[in-house]
């Protein structure tokens, strides 16, 4: 019995050396195609230009700023100067939406083909419907990310509300869709 218990201790002690060679070369297979792909010249994506060099943008508040011309008819907006100072890359507004709200002009489901919309509640509320998260009632201290493409509308707001939109790109396209 005891030279079986060497035996299966012996071939044990094989299968580990066995297993521990084939880990190593294993390893270094591995080592050696990620080493490949860093010195191989990449072939799928043509080098993007650079972009222009982004500047500093201020914007202090001014009553006389607000203006009717934004994607929503039902809005004023406050252009923070983010689209230029940043060559497109990012827009950033105030919008004051105009009470009463009008729910038949207001709530359209839509979307817009942006890379990323965040926004902050200033002052007032808003509540919206995200496809997925189903109606939210946003307050004063409120933030919210819209993923991209994300199916959404705004169902009621106070008549004092402000909200911080920060977007990019700078242009993008609404989707307006039939509820």
């Amino acid at each position: 019995m005891a030279k079986k218990t060497k035996s299966r201790s012996a071939a044990q002690a094989a299968v580990k050396k066995r297993s521990g060679a084939k880990a190593a070369a294993r390893s270094s297979a591995r080592k050696a195609v990620k080493a490949k792909a860093r010195t191989t010249p990449a072939k799928a994506a043509p080098k993007q230009p650079a972009r222009p060099k982004q500047r500093i943008a201020i914007s202090h508040h001014r009553e006389e700023d607000f203006k009717a011309d934004g994607l929503r008819a039902y809005a004023k907006y406050r252009d923070l100067g983010i689209a230029e100072a940043s060559h497109g890359l990012a827009q950033a507004h105030v919008i004051r939406l105009q009470g009463p709200c009008d729910p038949n002009e207001v709530s359209k489901l839509h979307f817009h083909d942006v890379e990323f919309q965040m926004v902050y509640v200033l002052k007032g509320w808003v509540k919206t419907y995200m496809d997925g998260q189903g109606e939210t009632l946003m307050k004063e201290g409120s933030a919210w990310t819209q993923p991209p493409k994300i199916k959404h509308m705004i169902l009621d707001y106070s008549d004092d509300v402000e909200l911080l939109e920060v977007i990019l790109p700078a242009e993008f396209k609404t989707v307006e869709l039939k509820a």
